[in-house]
């Protein structure tokens, strides 16, 4: 199938074949023509799978075939909401990239951002309003943004929103919002929670599922690193460095483990800057340039970056901790391989989080390879104690399931060049690494 089967106007072919897409992907084979019939649709698609595309090009269209030029203000007609702030920007720069032949105008609405001139682009008036819930309530609260007129309403990453305690806010806006309207609702996963929420916001929707629930790539390779907690950074640094990777995603836990790894990383001669969400919004903007120009090498991040993070061709992605849900494993090693392309995905995991990469592969149904010399003295990442129930996380604070008993830490060094089981020099060999 091309996408002039689908039903699209010429000028939107025109820019799609200038962008160089020629073959439109299972979500939008599926999804494009159900939104130009006007169908409400529930779309379960896994990150990577083209899914923005599938949504934006037949609302453009949409809004375009009945635009008033003569109408001043401009009225809000499509509403796009998101969870996070990257993924805010993503959707917005596809909107101004493929509706760029067309006579609409979108804003991005975003906290972290000048609130005044937001308000300055607000009253100027726009079509189309990509938004994060919290500032746009703001808005509303302010009344510098109205939804009666709005004709379009897509929630993107619906299950990373419902994840992120956004459900509140979400049901404040439906109620801001006209009964008709065309309702479009993607998640990368579709638990109960989100059927429920669709049988709240849909009409008799079209349900759209491409992929199996919590699957991953088939392009993207996957190793597990048995490795004592100390020596995490030191075997980061190793990878980096010794395979001279320029450009890797690295996944941690937590704001000041990020900030903690991007500060020893530097000091290993490892270009790096880190991204969460303690960080303004011009400092996250910033290290996510650094980190697609390749001015930096490496990009250390927390889970703000497992959705909406959008980079072409990302060779590596490295989960320097595990997460604390299973299914954000297949979200953030979705960073990797998309769009067909290969690529690799590590997990450094110590004996105290076993219990987390058990989970995983319950999640996924198999195993994840290991790698037996790492280097350093073997550790088991088999959970021999039971976890105990509901004790809270000493980094997050957050009830989850711990051992009861903690296991016993590697007591060697990384040793690939001299192997010792002396304890000195632990910062690892930054020197040869690039700057």
């Amino acid at each position: 199938m091309t996408f002039d089967q689908l039903g699209l106007t010429e000028i939107l072919l025109k820019t799609i074949a200038e962008q160089g897409y020629t073959t439109p992907t299972p979500v939008q084979q599926q999804a494009i023509p159900l939104i130009l019939a006007g169908k409400d649709i529930l779309a379960g698609a896994q990150t990577g799978t083209g899914k923005t595309a599938s949504f934006s090009l037949p609302l453009l269209q949409k809004l375009a075939e009945t635009f008033n030029p003569k109408q001043t203000p401009r009225r809000v007609r499509a509403l796009i909401l998101v969870p996070t702030r990257e993924l805010a920007a993503q959707v917005y720069e596809s909107i101004q990239t493929y509706g760029a032949g067309l006579p609409l105008h979108a804003e991005v609405i975003v906290g972290g951002a000048s609130f005044g001139q937001q308000v300055r682009q607000l009253r100027r008036g726009c079509d189309i309003i990509v938004a994060t819930t919290g500032r746009l309530l703001d808005h509303i609260t302010e009344r510098t943004v109205n939804l009666s007129n709005v004709e379009f309403l897509v929630l993107d990453e619906a299950d990373r929103m419902l994840d992120m305690g956004f459900l509140p806010d979400i049901k404040q806006l439906m109620t801001l919002l006209p009964k008709q309207r065309q309702s479009l609702l993607f998640s990368a996963t579709v638990p109960n929670a989100i059927k429920s929420l669709a049988t709240q916001l849909l009409n008799n929707p079209v349900e759209v599922a491409v992929a199996k629930q919590n699957a991953t790539a088939d392009n993207v390779s996957e190793l597990v690193y048995g490795i004592g907690k100390e020596y995490k950074r030191e075997l980061l640094s190793y990878l980096i460095g010794s395979n001279n990777w320029k450009q890797v995603l690295v996944f941690v836990r937590t704001k000041h483990g990020a900030d903690r790894l991007e500060k020893q990383l530097i000091e290993d001669g490892i270009r790096t800057v880190a991204l969460h969400g303690d960080k303004t919004q011009g400092a996250r903007n910033k290290a996510l340039e650094f980190f697609k120009t390749g001015k930096v090498s490496v990009l250390v991040a927390t889970d703000v970056a497992s959705r909406g993070l959008d980079i072409d061709d990302l060779p590596h992605v490295i989960n320097f901790d595990l997460p604390q849900v299973a299914e954000d494993y297949v979200h953030r090693i979705g960073r990797t391989g998309r769009a067909g392309l290969s690529g690799a995905a590590i997990s450094l995991v110590c004996p105290e989080d076993a219990y987390l990469l058990v989970e995983i592969e319950k999640l996924l149904k198999r195993q994840i390879p290991r790698i037996a010399d790492t280097g350093y003295e073997p550790v088991s990442l088999k959970v021999i104690d039971a976890p105990k129930k509901n004790a809270p996380h000493k980094e997050t604070g957050k009830k989850d399931y711990r051992h009861s008993k903690k296991p016993s830490k590697a007591t060697d060094r990384r040793g690939a060049a001299k192997p010792s089981k002396s304890n000195d020099n632990k910062r690892g060999t930054g020197k040869s690494r690039s700057r």
